[in-house]
C-alpha cells in the first residue's frame, strides 16, 4: 500500500507530539493527565486544526475503534484534498463515548470533517505501524544496479527529484512545526532547538 504523501509526513510529527506529550522532566509517564488537558482546550485548538492537525489530532489519541480496515487503508491513501465525506469515514469507525462531545466541537468548525479524517488516519497508522513500513519496503529504486529499498521516509526523498510541490510541502511542514514549537513554548514547555 502507498501512503500519500501528507499522511507520511504527518505521521512522524504526529508520533513526536505524542512522544513530547509522553513524559516529564523527570521521566514519569503524563501522557493521559496532558492529553485530558489538551482535551479541555478544544475550543482554542480548533484554530490550529488546519495549521498543525498533528497537534490537534492528539486529543484524539485512542478515540477510535477501526471497524472497516479496508476504508480506513483506503484513506491512507488519499491526498488531503480527495477524502471522502465523514458521513462515509464515519462508518468505518466508531468513536468512543468520551470523544463524542470533542468531534461534534471539532466538526462544527468549516474544516471539521477534512480534520477528523486526518484524525482518523494518524490514529489508525498509529495502531497498525506495519503500514507506516509498507510504503518503505515496497519503494525500490528503478535503476537495475540499485538493489537496497527505503528503509526509512527521509531516505525516499533522496529517491526522487524535488519538483516545486516537494518544495511549497517541505516549507508547510516547516511552518507546521514552526507554528507547533511557538505553541508549545506558550504552554511553558522548553523549545526543542
Amino acid at each position: 500500500m502507498n501512503i500519500s504523501p501528507f499522511f507520511r509526513n504527518l505521521r512522524s510529527a504526529y508520533q513526536a507530539e505524542l512522544d513530547d506529550l509522553t513524559q516529564d522532566s523527570e521521566g514519569k509517564d503524563v501522557l493521559r493527565r496532558r492529553l485530558a488537558d489538551k482535551r479541555k482546550e478544544m475550543g482554542f485548538l480548533v484554530q490550529m486544526m488546519g495549521i498543525s492537525p498533528e497537534m490537534v489530532a492528539v486529543v484524539f489519541h485512542q478515540a477510535f475503534r477501526f471497524t472497516a480496515p479496508p476504508v480506513l487503508e483506503r484513506l491512507l491513501t488519499l491526498d488531503e484534498a480527495e477524502f471522502p465525506d465523514w458521513a462515509d469515514l464515519a462508518q468505518a469507525i466508531t468513536l468512543e463515548p468520551w470523544a463524542q462531545s470533542l468531534a461534534q466541537v471539532v466538526l462544527r468548525d468549516p474544516l471539521g470533517e477534512w480534520f477528523m479524517a486526518v484524525a482518523v488516519g494518524l490514529e489508525y497508522l498509529q495502531h497498525h505501524p506495519r503500514l507506516g513500513q509498507a510504503h518503505s519496503a515496497s519503494n525500490e529504486y528503478d535503476d537495475a544496479d540499485a538493489e537496497t529499498t527505503d528503509s526509512d521516509d527521509s531516505d525516499d526523498d533522496n529517491a526522487h527529484p524535488l519538483s516545486a510541490d516537494d518544495a511549497t510541502d517541505r516549507q508547510d511542514e516547516q511552518s507546521r512545526e514552526d507554528a507547533s514549537a511557538d505553541w508549545l513554548a506558550d504552554q511553558g514547555f522548553e523549545r526543542k532547538d
